[in-house]
């Protein structure tokens, strides 16, 4: 996006260079990196990074307003709400695509949006490691709002870990030795001290929960909560573990409803000129002419399963359950990054935290993702070189 750094960058780059980056990357948490990683980062202008910003703003503005529980409410599924729901997701994410508008002109709009983790303790590591590959100026920085890597890991702790012994913080997930995303669960140990513990280990005894830490069964205070309940509700042979649903003596961060609060599900009630038109399939009076210029989403799915880029009216006749899809009007993904063979388009994640006492979330950090099909996702771009997740930098 910064002519003069993509031109320097693909000037300098050479598969040696890259390959070295890739061992320091890999060498982290050795066989554990389960997911491409690009060969170049995104250089964003300050410009683009505050119209990113300012969209963000706006979304707050609706998450933070007194009725937006009320409005929410139907998100969650009956089957997952969860008791003990807080005031407010501590964690949150924003998705902007780099897009093209009818004058040809770059700008962001938001893609998705989720109250959930996502990969906060790997991109500490690995936005440093790249920073020194890609000879980054002093001008840019993967952080927002002043962070560093310092001041965001202590950030971090302080929400996940705060005054409590890490012993009794866990990150939970439902095998997580076999999800892609591990090598953030490592970092995350690496970083805060805290352990993994698989949902099928949990040890329930009355409203308390315990998990085994080395022989020593040790009470759970707090849950560092990774677990997709869209996901579980697709595995088999869990009828034996922890009903999460029950009322625990325990903390959430994030609370799992606000998974559902903050998602898809909220598109429809924000206006913003960089958050594209969404409705309710339910609520829709009239099918629009321009059907072909949207894409047809449910709500409860996650990493792009279920969507229809190419509508047409017979998708949209034969969803049996409209209340639980939306329809969105589509955003043209501008062929940006320039690479030795074919641009590629991206993504940008932004990462917001939400301290307890502050009246609002911040944005801190980011992740991004390259593609070169029709969707971002790793299933979208196999046997394709300069795709898949690494990081923006942003000018200051």
């Amino acid at each position: 996006m910064v002519k003069e750094l993509r031109e320097k960058f693909n000037a300098a780059f050479s598969k040696e260079k890259y390959d070295a980056y890739m061992a320091k990357v890999e060498a982290l948490h050795p066989g554990s990196l389960d997911f491409r990683n690009a060969e170049t980062p995104v250089f964003v202008p300050k410009d683009f990074k505050d119209k990113m910003l300012g969209a963000c703003e706006d979304i707050i503005d609706v998450i933070t307003d007194p009725l937006f529980g009320s409005l929410t409410d139907r998100g969650i599924p009956a089957n997952v709400k969860v008791p003990n729901e807080n005031s407010h997701a501590e964690f949150m994410v924003f998705d902007f695509g780099i897009c093209e508008n009818e004058k040809g002109e770059l700008e962001p709009q938001l893609i998705e949006m989720q109250g959930f983790p996502t990969l906060y303790a790997f991109q500490a590591f690995h936005s440093e490691l790249t920073a020194e590959y890609a000879n980054l100026p002093a001008t840019y920085s993967p952080y927002l709002n002043g962070y560093t890597k310092e001041t965001y890991v202590a950030l971090l702790k302080e929400i996940i870990v705060g005054d409590m012994d890490p012993e009794n913080v866990v990150l939970l997930e439902i095998f997580p030795e076999q999800q892609k995303t591990r090598i953030d669960f490592y970092c995350t140990q690496q970083l805060l001290g805290i352990n993994t513990v698989c949902l099928t280990k949990l040890i329930a005894e009355g409203n308390k929960l315990f998990y085994d830490n080395n022989g020593v069964k040790t009470p759970i205070k707090r849950i560092y909560n990774r677990l997709i309940f869209d996901d579980l509700q697709k595995q088999e042979g869990l009828d034996d573990v922890v009903d999460l649903t029950k009322d625990y003596d325990v903390e959430w961060v994030p609370h799992p409803n606000w998974f559902y609060r903050i998602s898809k599900f909220t598109l429809p009630f924000i206006r913003n000129q960089y958050v594209p038109h969404t409705y309710f399939l339910s609520e829709l009076k009239q099918m629009p002419a321009d059907l072909e210029n949207y894409v047809l989403k449910p709500l409860f799915s996650f990493a792009g399963m279920g969507v229809v880029i190419d509508v047409t009216p017979q998708d949209i006749e034969n969803v049996k359950d409209p209340e639980n899809w939306i329809l969105q009007r589509k955003v043209k993904y501008a062929d940006v990054i320039e690479t030795p063979d074919e641009p590629a388009k991206a993504e940008i994640r932004l990462f917001y935290f939400w301290k307890k006492g502050w009246a609002r979330p911040k944005g801190v950090h980011n992740l991004a993702r390259l593609s070169k099909g029709k969707m971002i996702g790793t299933r979208y771009n196999k046997n394709k070189e300069w795709v898949g997740g690494n990081v923006a930098f942003f000018e200051i």
